[in-house]
């Protein structure tokens, strides 16, 4: 009797064990940090459209195993489907990455247009000067510390 249901207890794990979800990155480069909060060290960087298998979920992050790392990554930036690239007739892409991964949060030329529009007051300019900028996490961490900021 206790052999039957060692055997049925087994034949229901094997699928859980070896089924795995994946999501794709949807941000421009992300972190797989250590632990699940913004500050933890980094144990890899991942970019737009990297695969990665979720072991678990915690709060607002996801448990995920990327090649050979494994750690968090918050829910936002990781979707069950990239935004793919479109080809045209001659076979070619008709748009980046960076503006597909855009494209698919709501964002084109055409919305930015209008909104440049209606706010000729903002210089878009520094946006993209901003948007250069990098922070080396130990920063961010000194500075989370400095703070007396929480998790």
């Amino acid at each position: 009797m206790m052999r039957k249901i060692a055997v049925i207890v087994i034949l229901l794990l094997v699928p859980a064990l070896v089924y795995s979800e994946t999501m794709q990155v949807i941000t421009k480069e992300n972190a797989v940090r250590a632990d699940c909060n913004f500050y933890s060290a980094v144990k890899a960087m991942v970019k737009y459209a990297d695969t990665l298998e979720i072991v678990s979920t915690k709060g607002d992050w996801y448990m995920v195993k990327f090649g050979d790392k494994s750690g968090c990554i918050h829910k936002t930036a990781l979707n069950k489907t990239a935004v793919a690239l479109a080809k045209t007739e001659g076979g070619k892409h008709t748009a980046s990455k960076d503006e597909v991964s855009l494209a698919g949060k709501g964002f084109n030329p055409q919305v930015e247009d209008a909104y440049k529009k209606k706010h000729p007051e903002l210089d878009f300019d520094l946006v993209t000067k901003i948007e250069g900028f990098t922070v080396p996490a130990e920063k961010v961490a000194a500075f989370i510390k400095d703070g007396g900021l929480k998790e």
